[in-house]
């Protein structure tokens, strides 16, 4: 059966979804997860994506397909020649690609 946006079909169209807002102490909304109410939510993935939210506030990196916490992250690419030189040089970043490296925080 097809699903037309989050409702299932023949259910109440006024019923609401849940949905979970993760805010940072500014009061600015970070994530919102919708679900389905057929669907439960998750909890390790809602405390994931919160310890992902306050790692890369923290290191300013992002976070890869499926990060847990301890797995390496993502480095930003380097803006100038020089940065790219600095990168090059520095043994602790897994170096994927000039724009592409991960490194291990902690």
């Amino acid at each position: 059966s097809k699903l037309y946006g989050m409702l299932q079909p023949g259910e109440s169209e006024t019923a609401a979804v849940r949905a979970v807002f993760i805010m940072d102490p500014e009061g600015k909304v970070r994530l919102i997860m919708y679900y389905p109410l057929n669907v439960g939510r998750n909890m390790d993935e809602i405390k994931r994506s919160l310890l992902a939210l306050q790692t890369s506030d923290e290191h300013k990196v992002a976070m890869p397909l499926n990060w847990q916490p301890g797995d390496k992250v993502i480095v930003g690419a380097p803006k100038t020649i020089e940065a790219l030189a600095a990168r090059k040089a520095d043994k602790e970043l897994e170096q994927i690609d000039w724009y592409l490296a991960k490194k291990t925080i902690g």
